[in-house]
């Protein structure tokens, strides 16, 4: 498992929002108010990967200050980014005010004063968001050009920011399944994917280091994969040309991007991306009445004599084995 979870709940009443105070002010030091201290509500996991921590929460409205003497003498040295799921921020840093909704990235620098509000839709409900916060030396872009985008909203669903969204929501689905050992590299992804975001938003990508640009480009080639498996017509050449790089190119940095699978080939990935999503599918018990050949049809293969064939390569039994209530093999 990686990172630490708090809950609300696991304090008693009076004490939950310092006691979230203190943990958020761990990597975000600044003053804190809410309308819900006394019967506050709060979740979230703080995963340290190497020099980058990214912390998924939620949270009732609060209100985060950050003036100018704090700003200067506590300065750590960190850009801190945040990515908006759900309710509303608005946020007067380095110059601007800028209000962000569900779906919005910003960044803000902890040597500027920020006051950054919270608010729900009048329904009612939690402010939930991811953070990333890393050191501001880490980020491969000149100073000068980074204040450009200080404060500014860019959009988290497309393009890379899209990219960013999906990898930091897997980070938090699959926390309790990832090693500390994988923190690191884990770490390393979210900053290329920080730096792309923000050089492209500065028209600026050739500033990246090459190797930062290879890993991103092997996360947007697994991404696409896991987008388009039910496409019969996913194979590298069309992979590589959606991408617009070379077949040669793509095999190279995806071996090199895809760990723990070295000498894996990009069709040899895609398999059994698709075996392991049909086997899900046969297990589920809601499906149990959606055909065998529907379900292969579903994960790339239109033929069901194709589907099963591969299926028993995989996973070393048919298909109708893996299917809720069905006797096993003698």
């Amino acid at each position: 498992m990686i990172g630490t979870v708090f809950r609300s709940e696991d304090v008693p009443s009076p004490d939950r929002f310092d006691f979230w105070r203190e943990i958020l002010g761990r990597t975000r030091s600044s003053d804190m108010a809410s309308a819900h201290a006394g019967d506050f509500w709060a979740e979230l996991r703080v995963m340290e990967l190497g020099p980058v921590t990214v912390t998924p929460l939620s949270f009732l409205p609060t209100r985060f200050r950050r003036g100018p003497r704090t700003a200067h003498a506590g300065d750590p040295g960190v850009y801190h980014l945040s990515l908006l799921l759900d309710g509303g921020l608005t946020l007067e840093h380095a110059g601007r005010e800028a209000t962000f909704g569900p779906g919005d990235v910003h960044l803000a620098d902890s040597a500027r004063p920020y006051d950054l509000r919270s608010a729900v839709p009048a329904e009612g409900g939690v402010v939930r968001g991811v953070g990333v916060d890393f050191p501001r030396a880490l980020l491969p872009l000149p100073s000068r050009r980074v204040r450009e985008v200080l404060g500014r909203g860019l959009p988290g669903r497309e393009g890379l920011g899209a990219l960013l969204t999906d990898y930091l929501l897997g980070l938090d689905r699959q926390a309790d399944t990832l090693r500390p050992c994988d923190a690191p590299r884990l770490g390393t992804v979210v900053l290329d994917l920080v730096s792309a975001l923000f050089a492209q938003a500065l028209d600026d990508e050739g500033v990246l280091p090459q190797e930062s640009r290879r890993r991103v480009t092997g996360a947007a080639v697994r991404d696409f994969i896991r987008r388009n498996l039910h496409d019969p017509e996913l194979t590298p050449p069309a992979i590589a040309a959606a991408h617009h790089i070379s077949l040669s190119y793509l095999h190279r940095v995806f071996q090199e991007q895809t760990p723990g699978e070295s000498g894996e080939t990009v069709a040899a990935w895609i398999r059994a991306r698709r075996m392991e999503a049909a086997r899900r599918d046969l297990a589920d018990p809601a499906l149990r009445a959606t055909p065998i050949h529907v379900i292969g049809a579903r994960w790339g293969f239109p033929r069901a004599s194709d589907f099963t064939r591969a299926y028993r390569a995989h996973h070393g039994a048919p298909p109708g084995e893996h299917r809720p209530g069905t006797p096993p093999r003698r």
